[in-house]
This record gives C-alpha cells, structure tokens and sequence, in this order.
C-alpha cells in the first residue's frame, strides 16, 4: 500500500500512513479575507521595535479579550483557557482578531526591503518543467508534468515513450486562481475510466468525479463527503471501493469546520449510479475514531481492508475474496450487511503492507518484531506460519518493497538518511543487482508485476530531479529518462555534507547541512535548521528552489535536523521521540542549534528554526524553552494546544503519537511542552538577563482542515498578552505575527504562485530579522 502523510514536507501531522494522495476537496467563500487597508493595526500601547535592526519601526499589537472564567480540570490541576472563545472560526469576534493580526503583519512584511527581490527571484528559479515518474495503465503511459509556474501539475498519457503527449485532465481548468487541487486518483484496470478526487482551498474534504479518458468527458458520477481515501477499482471495470464519513450536521464551508471527523466507513459504487445506492462494505459503530483502507490485490481477487486506530504504524488486516460473493457485488445491493471478510491480523500489534499476493499466499512488508522492517509471507489457509524473506537489516529501514516484472521486488532502504535501491527475488529474497544512486532520495517509483519496466525519480538539496529507466527482463543499463535543469542555478557553486550531532543524552543525531563552498567558519552566517521529528515521517534531501535562493543570495547555511520522532531509523527512533519521549525532539533540535554555533556556522541572533504541522510544534516548544538561542522562528500550522488537539477534525488520530490529556500521565507530559501553556518572559528568569523570544512568524490558513487555525490563533494572542501586552516593563521588542493565508490548508494543493508568495513572505522576514545581505 501507499503513503499519505496527514500533518510538507509543510504537509506531514500524519494521518494514517496507509493511503495515497496528490492532495485533498470543497471551500466555498474564504473566511479569513486580508483588509483593504495596509494601515498598521491599532492599540493601547507601542512595543518598542522590531529586533534590533530596524530602531524606527514600531509595532502596535491590537487589544485581545481574555475571558478569565474559562478553565478546565485536568486531573485536579486547574489550566485557564482565556482564548477559548478562538476556537470558533464563524464568529464575529474571530473573524475581527484576525483581520487587525492580518494588518500587523502586513505592516512588518512592508518593511522587509527584501521581499519582492525574494518574490522575483524565487519565481525565476521555480520556473523549470518538473516531471514524476511515468506510469503504465492499460496500454498507454501516464505522467504529470508542470512546465514551470502553472498552479497545478497536468495529467498527460502517451501511447509510447517518444509518442505525442495528450492532455488527460488539467486541474489549471477547474478553478481561475488554482486553488482546486486533484488530490488522489485510481484508473479502471483497463484505463477505460479515470476516478479522481478533487479538493478546494487546501482542505482535506474531496469529491470524487470520474473521466472516460478516450473521449475526455466526465461521466454523471459525484462522490461527496470523501477525506482520507483510496479509490479501488474491481477488476470488472464496473467500480470501485473508497471511505467517506457521515454528511456534516451543521451547513459549513467545507474545511473552515472544526468538529471530529468520526465514523469513516468503506463503500463500494457502481459507476452510472447515484451516491444514494452505494454498497456499504464496512464500518465500526464500537470505533468511530478508527480508520479504514481498501486495496484491490493485483489479481482482483481480494479486496484488503486495513483498519488502524490512529497514526502509528499500526494496522489490522481483513480480506475479502469478491469471486467468492454470490452474484458479486451486485447482489449485496440492497443488503443490511457488511461484506464477509476473514480477519487475518486483528489487533494492532504491527503494521502489514500487502506487496504481493499469489492466490492464497499473501507477502507483506512489515515491522512486526522488526523494528527497522521486513518482508515476510503466509499462506491464509495457514495463518498461524509466517515465513521471513527478506530480514531485518542490522542498521537499514526497509522503507518499501514493490512487486515488479512477475517475480521479482525493488526495494528501498533508509540507510543514514539516504535512499539505497536494490532489486530482489520475490520467492527467497536474493539480492539480484543494486541500482545506482546519487546520495539522495527516492522520490517515486513505478512499476507494475506485469511489467519489467519499471522507472525511478532522484531528488537532492542541489538536484533537481532525475528520472531512469530500467528493463529487468535482461541485463540491462539504466538510462536517464528526464532530467531536469534549472536555469540560473550552479550546482557546483554548493556542497552538503552530513554531520552526527551528541544530543543531550549522547544519542547521535544526523543533520544535512547545505551551503557555498569553501565559506569561512567565522560565526557571521545567517543560518536556517528545518526539523520534523514524528509520526514515523523521515525528513530526507530534497530539492527547493526558495531555499537554493537563500543560500545563492543571501549567504544563508541551510540545515535540516533527522532528530528522533521520526522514521529516519525506525520504529525505535519514532518511539524515542513520541509519547512521554517528546521532550527528545527539542533537545536533538536544541542539541544540533548549538552545534551550527558551536563550529562556527553561526551565532544565535543569526539562526533562525523552522518547521511545519509536527514540525510547527517543535519549533514553538523550543523558543519557550530556548529563546535565547535563536535569531527567528517560522512556525507553520503547528499544533500548539496539546491539551485540547484530540477535539477537533482529525487530531483523535495523533494520540498515539503524543498521547490524550484525557489521561492523567499523558497529562503530566503534555502539559510539561504544550506551547500554548509554557510562554514566559525570560527576562524575569534569574539568568535571563537581556533575553527575549526571538521575531516569530506563526502561519496557518482558513481551510487547514488538518491542523485548523486556531492552534495557531491561541498560541499568538497568549504570546502577544504574556510577552507585550501584560508586561509593565516589557523587553520584548522582537516583533510576533501571524501570516494566514485564505483560500489554503495544511499545504497540499496549493497553487504554485501561493507557494512563491508565502515562501517570499516568511524568508524575507527571517532576512530582515536574522541581518542577511542580499547579494545578486
């Protein structure tokens, strides 16, 4: 099965890692709309001036009602919660809060000199045709392709590899500002049909369409109310299987809405027909916050249901034999029952990866007692014998095993953050050849069992992309398919090397650091770190056009932090850094910030941290923690109120990666580094003589259906009041803001020129604030 990450690389807080997706369905008016005017917003009181590099800009930060009253207890301990009254994203109120924070940050955004050089230059170098890996359906290749700026990427198919390329769908067509994203897609065995699912603004809520592709012409078909799904064609071509939740009770602007999303159930339509008449193949009335997958095995024999409960890689795993339905699928029209299916794995012990399946002999990539992954096999008539065929790698995570070319297996390792490709027998797991690599990563792969073609990408910092192509059916050479070039851009002008960091309990922590050749160890860098560190997510090198021009024109070092939480090792280093280990992470980050000083990389008022979703998190715990050791902070769509983010949309599902306040140990850690509940003022700390937080841009957006807006909407009123607003004798003169975005999410589907923009946006005041030169 496939992967989807639920919390970007600005993408990942997880949902569950079984699905795939492009992106995710329906806004329908922005609730959060910027004001007309650039005035600066209004207010009792100056704060003084934005870090110590601008002394004649002064800030005014707008009056914020606190409602003292509000306070939950937990387990005894009382926690105010004065900024409730932000949770609600159709009031007034809110609405008016972030119109005035909207006003302020445009103020500060004004005055970074830099920003529209930025703007220029990052959209002259994100202007190369980007490709991904073509892909056999039928007998045509499939591939996408954007030429450089459009919004979206298009859908292509060729009828050979040197053929003329026609135009499948182009989502660029179905909204005039790009914001309609085509996030998860499936064609019909025979590439007759195409199904696929569209997301508005950025939210995770998809419908689902489906396109005859001879003639390009959409047929009646229109799913709603689909998050979190695979589609799954029977091999009848007559339909398929996706998950969707209950229609909303209240009448909301899909992806503004914070209620639980619970009870996902499984489906099965029949193409022609109304959504109305859809099979309801399983749900779980005992288990709303569970989660399900549908697969359809390569012989579309088996529909394979995969349950989990959360986002730990997890799963339990039920299959359905559809020849062995009387008068198939149709003849459950109608029924008040679920489908039949055996329960092969039921409880959530490990995680179970269908690769491949020879009637009842099912091989699976797993972690069950193999922290790091393997690939092992059981025949279903005898499902208590397990037999390993590929073990364990003493040091390497097995990251994915695809059946290709009859019997044969590529497969990826994770060996020190670096992709690692081999081909491998399917029946006893030899070892047959390995592919040639850059130090990098894996960015696809293709290929079907049927095929002995199969295609690969290669991304790094300083490589763009590059696909090959290799025949398995003989001895072949890889060839390079695509590769891609950037104008503007002198790859040998950089270097990146990895380092391994002592974290504060003597665990080694790798770290990419990217920058010019041959710079100076002085400590007068500009420096940016870029962390994760959850859900099982490994942050490996990759390509960024916005980050090659901060390093090409601004001297800044780029570096990125693999700290525990992840998956760059394994189950194991994910654990070290979940539930009560959370407090790993921000030492590995803290750990490796002081390493970048330490070696004369930088100095803290020059480094500046960043992280998205998980990451967002990290980066608002360390500057509670750490506020003396950074120049900036860029925080996005982070969970920041870890007592209250189960109650809203998906969030249920990271409990196993944070644990639930709910429970009174789970408590005693989460409240030890939520970010909305640590802000201080460190100069009031006996040794915070002259510190303060450092400049700090939150962002968040109206349909972050993932991580909604008002994690971030709370966590900034709190740090406005404690460090500004309260303070009789405040020292904090570093600006804090907000940028939020309208008509985008969690990060999946935006449009190429928001993503320019926002990148503009937050790198041109990490510049001002961190001191950078711009230099053409």
């Amino acid at each position: 099965m496939h992967k989807l990450s639920l919390l970007t690389r600005t993408i990942p807080i997880s949902i569950p890692s079984r699905l795939v997706s492009r992106n995710f369905h329906s806004g329908l008016k922005p609730l959060f709309s910027r004001p007309r005017s650039n005035k600066p917003a209004l207010c009792t009181r100056s704060v003084g001036t934005m870090g110590s590099l601008a002394e004649t800009d002064v800030l005014f930060y707008p009056d914020v009602r606190r409602d003292e009253s509000v306070a939950d207890d937990y387990h005894g301990v009382r926690v105010a919660d004065p900024y409730r009254w932000l949770e609600d994203p159709d009031a007034e109120e809110v609405k008016a809060f972030v119109a005035e924070q909207v006003k302020l940050t445009d103020t500060v955004l004004q005055s970074c000199d830099v920003r529209q050089k930025m703007n220029n230059k990052i959209t002259e170098l994100f202007d190369y045709p980007k490709f991904e890996c073509p892909f056999k359906r039928g007998d045509k290749y499939f591939y996408f392709h954007n030429k450089g700026l459009q919004p979206q990427s298009v859908l292509y198919a060729q009828d050979t590899l040197d053929g003329e390329a026609e135009v499948i769908l182009d989502p660029n067509e179905l909204s005039e500002d790009g914001t309609v994203a085509l996030s998860v897609y499936s064609f019909s065995e025979n590439a007759e049909f195409l199904a696929f699912g569209l997301s508005a603004s950025g939210s995770d809520w998809v419908t689902i369409k489906v396109l005859r592709v001879a003639t390009k012409a959409l047929e009646p078909d229109v799913l709603c109310w689909v998050k979190f799904s695979s589609i799954a064609w029977t091999h009848d071509h007559k339909g398929f299987f996706y998950c969707r939740y209950p229609t909303p009770v209240k009448d909301a602007d899909a992806g503004t809405e914070t209620d639980l999303n619970l009870s996902q159930q499984v489906y099965y339509h029949f193409l022609g027909t109304d959504q109305s008449e859809d099979i309801l193949c399983w749900k779980d009335s005992d288990n709303p916050k569970w989660m399900f997958g549908a697969e359809v095995t390569d012989d579309g024999k088996y529909l394979v249901l995969s349950i989990e409960e959360g986002c730990d890689p997890v799963n339990r795993l039920y299959l359905c034999e559809l020849d062995s339905l009387p008068n198939g699928l149709q003849g459950w029209k109608g029924k008040d029952e679920l489908l039949p299916f055996e329960r092969l794995v039921d409880k959530f012990d490990a995680k179970y990866e269908v690769i491949a399946n020879d009637g009842n002999v099912f091989t699976f990539r797993t972690n069950k007692n193999a922290p790091r992954y393997k690939v092992t096999r059981v025949d279903t008539r005898n499902p208590e014998t397990w037999t390993d065929i590929i073990a364990e790698s003493a040091k390497d995570v097995l990251d994915s095993a695809q059946c290709v070319n009859h019997q044969q297996l590529v497969v990826s390792y994770l060996s020190d953050v670096k992709h690692v490709l081999e081909v491998r027998d399917l029946e006893h797991g030899t070892l047959l050849r390995t592919l040639p690599l850059d130090i990098g990563t894996v960015s696809g792969i293709s290929g079907r069992r049927k095929d002995a073609e199969i295609f690969y990408g290669f991304t790094s910092f300083l490589t763009p992309g590059v696909i090959y192509r290799c025949d398995l059916s003989e001895d072949s050479e890889l060839t390079v398919f695509k590769e891609t070039s950037v104008k503007g851009f002198d790859r040998t002008r950089f270097e990146t090397k990895q380092v391994f960091v002592p974290s504060k309990d003597g665990t080694k922590v790798p770290m990419f650091i990217v920058a010019r050749k041959s710079i100076a160890l002085d400590g007068k860098h500009p420096a940016l770190l870029y962390g994760y560190g959850g859900f099982n997510i490994s942050i490996t090198p990759y390509f960024s056009a916005s980050r090659i021009v901060l390093i090409q024109h601004c001297g800044v070092i780029f570096a990125i932090a693999n700290i525990r939480g992840g998956g760059e090792y394994g189950e194991e280093w994910h654990r070290a850094g979940s539930l009560g280990n959370k407090q790993n992470c921000f030492d590995d980050f803290q750990a490796c910030s002081e390493y970048l000083i330490k070696e004369g990389y930088t100095q803290p008022r020059k480094l500046g941290i960043e992280g998205g979703s998980n990451g967002g998190l990290l980066v608002a715990a360390c500057i509670n923690q750490r506020p003396d050791l950074y120049g900036c902070a860029l925080a996005h769509v982070g969970v920041m109120d870890m007592l209250r983010f189960h109650k809203f949309t998906i969030g249920h599902a990271w409990t196993t990666d944070y644990g639930c306040s709910e429970k009174e140990e789970e408590f005693k850690w989460l409240i030890k580094y939520s970010p909305l509940h640590n802000v201080s003022r460190p100069w009031e700390k006996p040794d915070g003589l002259g510190v303060q937080y450092p400049p700090t841009m939150l962002l968040t957006a109206d349909h972050d259906d993932r991580v909604v807006p008002l994690h971030t909407l709370k966590l900034l009123a709190t740090l406005q009041h404690v460090l500004i607003k309260s303070s009789k004798s405040s020292n904090q003169t570093n600006p804090i803001v907000a940028r939020i975005d309208t008509k985008a999410g969690h990060g999946a589907g935006r449009p190429t020129k928001k993503m320019i923009d926002e990148a503009a946006d937050r790198l041109s005041f990490f510049v001002k604030m961190t001191g950078a030169e711009w230099t053409e």
